[in-house]
């Protein structure tokens, strides 16, 4: 294995307002990736960030008669608690204001100059303000007019400087076809590749200073600042420029930044730098709710982030993680959050957790017995449920080793549900009522079995709900495990640990104010 920490990213969020469900749910499965490749014994480097420049920006702090960096700095504030209410483990946070950024972006800027990749030349076109950027004809709505995310759409001439981008669109192609799975899930490659057979144009990396001053200066022209795609691309590798963490090995975005700056802009910035490319670009979906997409500007996604507050957030994690199949779209409801939250949560891992806790207060002083033997018995439904986990572990390593996440989890609570059925079929609060040997045994096979299962289940829930996680071994009398290794195998570590008495891990949803 490479010595080289694991480095991944998620996209940096612009600067123009308060964060929603969208750019939780990227934080989150960030994570819960970093998370994994932890309890894998790997070093990792997670970044994440903002985006600080651009038009919108400096009209938004003009708006309120205040500088760009003030309201920069108010909207750090917001993301960094995010980071923060929803257990996120990142290592860094860059902002694209931040010197050790600017000083990168125009050391490449200079290079791709002095290199003839940069040319200056005057340019007539549709502009949109609201994406900051140039649009064309085609992507017009079919009865002339401009989508609604286009915003303003002006028809502006002035001189700019250009990256000859089109030079490598046969590179790139070739680079996709010979890497089928640098684009997760493999339909959005393909997506990229539609894109490429149109012949694509050079890239636009500067704004005039008479429009926009808020912006990286070009090194070779004070009167320019730097466009904000090429600006915020580069914080992937402007964050560990002196670590020697480059390439990253995967950039976790969502699809609407696909095509064409993540999958035709950067790799082609970073192939005429002479850099390596990330390893793997992972696209998520969108967040409808109900069904329209879920945004700032659509006022629709941040009221769903007080279920974090209200409910946990582990309930949060685990809802976000369990509805989205990576790649697609989900559709976001507070009722369905509430059935997961009463089901799967509660009933099914929380009661499990207290029926253990009361049968070991009640019948074996709060100690987790030694496994009995159990071969002798006729009836061996022990045998089964660690069969079951067997498989179940096997299975959940490789769905999350996919990015299936929301599969690993339907089999890990497949596992749960046995559990449950488990103790029902042996019943020890009937078995301790019972003075016959052979009932005392199934009774502490019972309690035994159950703790190291939900030992084993609070170990591959780590990466999703971490403190839930850690509340269930601390509960079983256990340390929270760091690591995979040798802890997601059937044992006896349990024998022994003192239980906690209760425990309530999902208040009932009446009970929360």
């Amino acid at each position: 294995m490479s010595n080289k920490p694991f480095y991944i990213t998620t996209a940096i969020d612009y600067a123009n307002g308060a964060p929603h469900l969208g750019h939780a749910y990227e934080k989150v499965l960030t994570d819960v990736i970093v998370r994994f490749q932890r309890l894998h014994g790997r070093e990792v480097h997670f970044l994440t960030g903002l985006d600080e420049h651009g038009q919108k920006v400096q009209q938004a702090a003009a708006a309120r008669d205040i500088p760009p960096q003030q309201a920069c700095d108010e909207v750090a504030a917001l993301f960094q608690q995010l980071l923060q209410d929803l257990n996120i483990s990142n290592d860094d946070f860059i902002r694209t204001t931040q010197p050790r950024h600017k000083m990168v972006v125009q050391r490449y800027l200079q290079k791709l100059f002095d290199e003839g990749l940069i040319y200056k030349a005057e340019y007539t076109g549709y502009y949109s303000v609201s994406q900051e950027q140039f649009v064309l004809e085609k992507d017009k709505n079919p009865d002339g007019t401009w989508p609604a995310i286009f915003g303003t759409v002006s028809c502006i001439t002035e001189a700019n400087y250009f990256f000859k981008l089109s030079q490598y669109q046969g590179w790139l192609i070739e680079f996709l076809n010979a890497n089928p799975d640098w684009v997760f899930p493999k339909f959005r490659q393909k997506q990229v590749l539609e894109f490429l057979k149109d012949p694509i144009n050079d890239l636009c990396i500067s704004r005039p200073k008479e429009r926009l001053t808020w912006g990286i200066e070009l090194p070779f022209d004070s009167d320019f600042v730097t466009y904000v795609w090429f600006d915020a691309l580069v914080n992937y590798a402007s964050a560990v420029d002196t670590t020697g963490q480059w390439p990253a090995d995967a950039h976790v975005i969502g699809k609407d930044i696909l095509v064409p700056p993540h999958a035709v802009y950067w790799p082609c910035m970073l192939h005429a730098l002479g850099l390596a490319l990330p390893r793997q670009l992972i696209v998520h979906g969108w967040w409808t709710i109900s069904g329209d997409k879920a945004s700032k500007s659509a006022g629709n996604a941040t009221n769903s982030l007080q279920l974090a507050n209200t409910y946990g957030t582990d309930a949060f994690r685990y809802y976000l993680i369990r509805e989205m199949n990576v790649g697609q779209d989900s559709d976001f409801s507070e009722e369905q959050f509430k059935t997961r939250y009463r089901t799967d949560l509660g009933n099914d891992l929380g009661n499990l957790l207290n029926r253990l806790l009361n049968m070991g207060l009640r019948q074996t002083q709060s100690t987790v017995p030694a496994t009995p033997e159990a071969n002798s018995l006729e009836e061996q439904p022990e045998r089964e449920l660690r069969k079951l986990w067997a498989s179940t572990a096997t299975r959940y390593l490789e769905l999350a080793t996919t990015y299936q996440f929301h599969t690993a989890l339907e089999a890990l609570w497949g596992f749960i549900r046995e559990m449950n059925r488990y103790m029902e079929h042996r019943a020890p609060w009937k078995l301790g009522k019972s003075t016959a040997p052979a009932d005392r045994t199934r009774l502490e096979a019972c309690l035994a079995h159950i703790a190291e299962g939900l030992r084993l289940t609070a170990v591959a829930l780590t990466p999703v709900m971490p403190g839930i996680s850690a509340k269930i071994q601390t509960h079983i009398g256990l340390t929270p495990a760091t690591r995979f290794a040798e802890q997601l195998e059937w044992s006896s570590q349990t024998a022994g640990a003192r239980l906690s008495t209760q425990a309530i891990l999902f208040p009932p949803i009446e009970t929360i104010p």
